[in-house]
């Protein structure tokens, strides 16, 4: 079966990610900013919210460049979020000219382990995507890389994601601008995990961007679809 993940942010979302048939999800806070760190009080309450795995942002601000004294401020934010419940991690820095941030990456793959986590999608902005992937395969504790094939999202990237299939499906999450469509021929490709945000959202009464289940559900039918 695909594993789906789902993008939340608060309790409510966690509990309609699960009712609706999701794996795993995702814990941002600021979709904004693309996701950011959340508060370890926000996933404690998601913890006992839902029973899924989840995998928390470390992240402090947008763009995929870190420093000394952030990272130690990450560091120790892993550590809380794990005591909150976190069982995994989302993270990937770059270095300036646009090559992964291998030791910025590593220090804070130490700080987390043994738990598990996703390189996030710095790769997509990494300057060489072949030199990129070959530089995050042996990190530890390394088990998803969330792609798109492009910064532009999935439309933009797919011959690159299919391409890197060949090589990669077995970690390969495939997140960002994915539509229905995208997702038979991505199977096909062998990729079987799958990232999805705003497409499981709904408008709620008080204007906020909520999961709403049933989406959800029309998500997991599609993905046990294509795998029959």
């Amino acid at each position: 079966m695909s594993l789906l993940e789902v993008i939340t942010q608060t309790e409510a979302d966690a509990e309609a990610a699960e009712e609706g048939g999701a794996d795993r999800v995702e814990v941002v806070a600021d979709l904004r900013a693309g996701g950011l760190s959340p508060d370890p009080r926000v996933v404690a309450g998601m913890r006992r919210a839902t029973s899924l795995p989840m995998r928390v942002m470390l992240r402090a601000k947008t763009g995929f460049r870190t420093n000394g004294p952030e990272l130690d401020r990450l560091r120790r934010a892993a550590g809380e979020h794990a005591e909150a419940g976190a069982d995994g991690f989302v993270f990937g820095f770059l270095e300036a000219a646009g090559a992964v941030d291998t030791p910025a990456t590593t220090k804070l793959a130490d700080a987390v382990a043994p738990l598990p986590w996703t390189f996030h999608r710095a790769i997509d902005s990494a300057l060489c995507a072949d030199e990129a992937w070959m530089a995050i395969e042996e990190l530890a504790g390394l088990d998803a890389v969330l792609c798109a094939g492009s910064p532009r999202g999935v439309e933009a990237g797919m011959e690159s994601l299919l391409r890197r299939a060949a090589a990669y499906a077995p970690v390969m999450l495939v997140g960002g601008g994915l539509r229905r469509k995208h997702v038979a021929v991505l199977t096909a490709a062998g990729v079987d995990a799958f990232h999805v945000g705003a497409a499981v959202r709904r408008r709620a009464a008080s204007g906020a961007a909520v999961v709403d289940a049933s989406l959800v559900r029309a998500w997991r039918a599609v993905l046990d679809a294509s795998r029959v």
